[in-house]
């Protein structure tokens, strides 16, 4: 038994770690200073702990996304922490003398309840990353289409100008054949009356 609780605080102290360290961007993710595990919503939550994040995902001021973290965190930094006594920020020196795993059904109820956290961060984390892939996938629509529609205006101006130059061209020979017809005609005439 104190073999597995061993793994156990050692998986409890590299979660810790993760939680810890994780940063995207130069951002820390889960704690601000990257040494503390704070509660959701506290000061050095992290940028997902923290508070809600917005993303603008359209064209106009109200077509955002919140994605918000902050109590799926919290209830999974206190999951966690029910799970290993590792998983504080300062582990304690000595295990406790009695083992954590004096209440076996208790230890496997906190096991399950904080694999069911982390699911539930999991769960929100890939609905948000679905919803932006379609927010993705709906703009690069919506410009293909533009793209497309511009073009066939184009075409279309283009077709009615060279169809009206082609008319005027028309036109313009048709006046000066008839110019010149005319001039023909009078010739004509002079020469009749010589």
């Amino acid at each position: 038994m104190e073999a597995l609780q061993a793994e156990y605080d050692a998986l409890g102290s590299e979660i810790a770690n993760i939680i810890k360290s994780t940063s995207f961007g130069g951002q820390n993710l889960f704690s601000t200073d990257g040494t503390a595990l704070p509660a959701a919503g506290a000061t050095g939550a992290g940028l997902l702990g923290a508070a809600a994040i917005t993303f603008q995902i359209g064209a106009s001021a109200n077509e955002t996304m919140e994605v918000d973290l902050s109590a799926d965190l919290g209830q999974l930094n206190t999951d966690l922490g029910a799970v290993s006594a590792y998983f504080a920020v300062t582990p304690p020196a000595t295990p406790p003398a009695t083992g954590e795993l004096t209440g076996d059904n208790a230890v496997i109820t906190d096991i399950n309840t904080a694999i069911a956290s982390v699911g539930k961060v999991r769960a929100s984390l890939g609905a948000a990353s679905n919803r932006l892939d379609h927010v993705y996938n709906n703009l690069g629509n919506m410009i293909q289409n533009t793209t497309a529609s511009k073009g066939r205006i184009m075409d279309v101006d283009y077709a009615l100008e060279t169809s009206n130059s082609t008319s005027k061209q028309l036109l313009l020979q048709a006046g000066t054949s008839a110019l010149k017809q005319s001039s023909s005609l009078s010739q004509l005439v002079m020469s009749l009356m010589q």
